[in-house]
């Protein structure tokens, strides 16, 4: 079985949709069902169930995705990282994340960490009230950022993952007792105003300016870091939209976490400056694209 097709059998498996596979590979769906019929034939029996609904891995399917997974990933992390040796790559790489992301991408990381050893991974953190500062000034060569990014002078990567939304409210707030929310009732809330202007639709993706019956959802005390949003939740001032993971690592006694059950998951990538890519945030782009093509 050629590598190739190896990548085309675990990415299907993962995806279980043959045109995101092609979608994910830069191929052809016919790309895909070809070399899918081919393995089948030369191993014998059908590694997938096909119908007009949904793609599924039959019990031959997921036995040989457990059998080649571990492999495929070292075979392709040998070839980076003789490739990076080859390459000579060193120097230091200055990676911004927002608390709780740093480990939503500490596999990613780890696997950059990993390819190019002589690289050093300079790891800080970003203010969320001001996400952009810090790379537009060139403090981090690469930011984890939420989207949409729609900023002329920055270049995004492949999404690294989704979060749902929740609602921060202190435990005294009369909505804390709800079990969920929904995006009609922010206009009955206040939120947090950033001292700094973030771009309109990267503050949207958490807090829109009006409910979908175009309601005004009012805003509140000015903030200019994570504590001043926390502390303006718990004093009950305003209210703060949050990625899910945020309830695991801030799980304060006076805070309360309810999900907004119509919004939108948020999605993240990393993002650099285009007039200043090097060869190390090309490599970090690449790795952040391997794990999501193989994870």
């Amino acid at each position: 079985m050629e590598l190739r097709d190896i990548e085309i059998f675990l990415t299907l498996a993962q995806e279980l949709h043959f045109g995101r596979t092609a979608e994910r590979l830069h191929i052809t769906p016919a790309r895909v069902s070809q070399s899918i019929k081919q393995q089948e034939r030369r191993i014998g029996t059908a590694l997938f169930e096909r119908s007009t609904r949904r793609v599924r891995l039959t019990p031959a399917g997921r036995q040989l995705q457990r059998e080649l997974d571990t492999g495929y990933r070292q075979i392709m992390n040998g070839i980076a990282a003789v490739s990076a040796a080859a390459r000579g790559a060193t120097g230091t790489l200055r990676l911004g994340t927002m608390g709780p992301q740093a480990w939503m991408v500490g596999e990613i990381v780890e696997l950059f960490r990993t390819r190019y050893p002589d690289v050093h991974v300079d790891h800080r953190d970003i203010n969320p009230v001001t996400p952009l500062a810090q790379l537009r000034s060139g403090e981090v060569d690469v930011a984890h950022l939420w989207l949409p990014v729609h900023e002329p002078d920055l270049t995004t990567g492949p999404i690294t993952h989704t979060s749902p939304i929740l609602l921060m409210l202190a435990d005294s707030h009369p909505y804390a007792g709800r079990s969920s929310l929904c995006l009609e009732d922010y206009g009955d809330l206040t939120f947090v105003s950033p001292t700094a202007p973030v771009p309109a639709a990267m503050e949207e993706a958490f807090q829109p300016f009006r409910t979908p019956a175009g309601r005004p959802i009012p805003r509140g005390p000015s903030v200019s870091s994570w504590d001043d949003q926390v502390k303006a939740v718990v004093s009950g001032q305003a209210v703060l939209a949050v990625p899910a993971e945020a309830a695991r690592f801030y799980a304060w006694p006076n805070l309360t976490y309810v999900p907004v059950r119509d919004a939108p998951p948020v999605q993240w990538a990393f993002a650099w400056r285009t007039a200043a890519e090097t060869p190390q945030i090309r490599a970090f782009a690449q790795a952040a694209q391997d794990h999501r093509t193989t994870s």
